[in-house]
This record gives structure tokens, sequence and C-alpha cells, in this order.
């Protein structure tokens, strides 16, 4: 099994200084590339201090000079919201900068914040996600080019530098069943939301899998990574309250935005897990508990063991990207979990 990290930058009530947050995550950093990780993951987030990383590329150029081993991957770069052409500059001279370390990873983001203020309509994110996806891959694939779509027209354009990868390894993030129709048409690899159960992602990952096959792509030799929220301790409850702490934070500021932009106005995307943890909320019931029972990976060492055991045979699992909710769950996922499947 390959091990990332999901990387968020979160400042919960701003309670300490902007650059502790970032100190902290660098010490993180730091960690996984002397322990075996295969990729750190940066989230990109806007005017929120659910993750305070704005440019996903500038923060990975800072990881590149001051890691040797790890992996660069963005988690993801919010192409809806770019230039598709300054996009495909940005990620290209990360990859030179870096010696070749990117893994990129495109989505099309959900904040109805971000969406208003970058002047994005949520019918045209999808469709303007594809479209710059498409740009940026073209740019990488030709020298000079010519490029005529629905939102983006460009004539004898030439993009450089070129990624120094050749090809640039390439994921989408894919949540509803759209989403994984167009990933296995078009043949892309995926990597798979934190927030869905783990029954949603044996489901999504079988549909996945289908959908290449038929669409005449392999499916074997491919990373998948699968996104988890993980709270740890040395006690099961003690890592439940970790969890349920991350969990509040994560429905405050981020979780209940994305019934505001997932939809029939955003073309049918809204997510299924969306759907049960709002069922869950209407019904009476605890969205936070429902998270935790079913979402994150929460427990003592040998639970979460023994649960990744269990998500190698039922998913299957074969590359896990961790979204640890507090550092210590990160501390003793490195040194007590990860050992026993390297």
């Amino acid at each position: 099994m390959k091990f990332g990290v999901l990387q968020f930058f979160s400042w919960p009530g701003r309670r300490n200084p902007l650059e502790v947050v970032y100190d902290r995550a660098f010490d993180r950093i730091r960690m996984m590339d002397e322990n075996g990780y295969d990729a750190v993951w940066l989230a990109e987030h806007h005017f929120s201090t659910y993750s305070v990383c704005p440019s996903v590329h500038m923060m990975g150029t800072h990881i590149a000079a001051h890691t040797k081993n790890i992996r660069i991957g963005t988690a993801v770069s919010l192409a809806s919201f770019y230039h598709p052409l300054r996009l495909a500059e940005e990620v290209a001279l990360l990859d030179q900068l870096s010696g070749g370390r990117v893994n990129w990873g495109a989505g099309r983001g959900f904040d109805p914040t971000e969406h208003r203020i970058f002047g994005v309509e949520p019918c045209e994110s999808y469709p303007r996600f594809r479209e710059a996806v498409d740009i940026v891959l073209t740019a990488w694939k030709n020298d000079k080019f010519s490029y005529e779509g629905e939102f983006w027209s460009f004539e004898d354009v030439e993009v450089l530098p070129k990624p120094r990868q050749d090809p640039m390894p390439v994921w989408v993030a894919a949540s509803s069943e759209n989403a994984l129709d167009w990933a296995g048409q078009e043949g892309f690899s995926i990597m798979m939301d934190p927030h869905a159960t783990f029954e949603e992602l044996a489901g999504k990952r079988s549909y996945y899998r289908d959908k290449l096959s038929t669409s005449g792509h392999p499916t074997n030799g491919r990373d998948i990574p699968m996104a988890r929220t993980l709270a740890m301790a040395e006690t099961s409850s003690e890592a439940t309250e970790v969890g349920r702490r991350g969990a509040e934070f994560m429905f405050g500021s981020y979780l209940r935005k994305k019934e505001n932009i997932y939809g029939k106005d955003a073309g049918g995307e809204k997510t299924m897990q969306m759907d049960a943890l709002n069922k869950t909320i209407r019904d009476g019931g605890d969205p936070v508990a429902k998270y935790v029972d079913e979402v994150a990976i929460c427990g003592d060492p040998i639970k979460v063991v023994d649960k990744l055991q269990e998500l190698e045979e039922t998913v299957p699992l074969e590359y896990l990207m961790v979204a640890p909710l507090s550092h210590g769950s990160f501390v003793t996922f490195t040194e007590k979990v990860m050992p026993k499947f390297l």
C-alpha cells in the first residue's frame, strides 16, 4: 500500500499566529519526507480558515526546496478558476523546479463564495473545469497550438516551460457519477474524496473500473489515491473525541457549503454523501457522529490497522491519502500504523 497525506493548512478559531500553522505543517512534511510517504497532496482553498493555502503551486515550490524524496501533489488545482494557460505554466514550472516530483491533481471546486468572487457561475463550473484540463494537457503535449473552445480560444501559442516529466502524472477529482463517467471515458486516473462512506468508496471504485473497461482503457497499473480523514489516539475513546472535534470544525466551515453549489444548478453534481448527511440532519440525527462512524478512519493503532486491512480487501484500497484531524493523529499513524504495511 502507498501512503500520502492530504495536507490542509487549517486555522481554527485563529487561535495561533498563522505562521505557526505553516511551521507545523512544514515539520510534518519533513517527517513525511523521511518516513516513506509517497506524496504530500496540497489542498487549495480561498477566503476561508478551513485551509489557508490559496496557491498550491507556490506552496509546492517551497516544499520542493526543503525536501528530497517526497512527491508533491495538488489535491487539487482548482482548474475552473484559472486561466488555463497560466495554470499549465505554473504546474510545469513547479515540475521543473522540483526535479520532476509533481503529481498534478485537478478539480473544479465547490465553495459558493469562491465561485461568486471568481465570477464563475455554478452551471459553468464543470464545463469550465473540463475545458481547462483539456487545454493544459494540450499545451504540455504540443509546441505551438491553437484552440477553439466554449470558454477559451487561442491561436498559435506556445506554453513554456514544459513539465520535466513526460508524461506528467495526472489525476482528476471525481466524487459524483457524472465525474466518474467522464474520467472513465477519457481514461483519466482519479482521486477519491474524503467524505464518502466506506461503502460508497467501494461502489464508486467498482463503477469507475467498469467505465474504464467499457471505454477501452486499462484498469491496472494505476494509483488511485483514496482520501480519508484520520483521527487517532492511544485509546479509541480519545480518538473518537479527536474525530468529533475535527468533524465539528469541518461542518462549521466547509461541509455544509457543499449543499449550496452542488445540485440542479451545477448540472446534477451533488454528491451522494452530502445527500446522506443532510438527510441525517433533517431526521434529527447527529451528522458529526455519522461522519465519525461511517466516513473517518478513527481509533487506536490496533483498530486502524484492522480497518486498513479490511479496506485493502473490500474496496480495494491500494493508495491511502490520509487527512489527519490532529498532529497527534499523524504522528501515531506514521509511527505505529504505516510500518505494518511498508
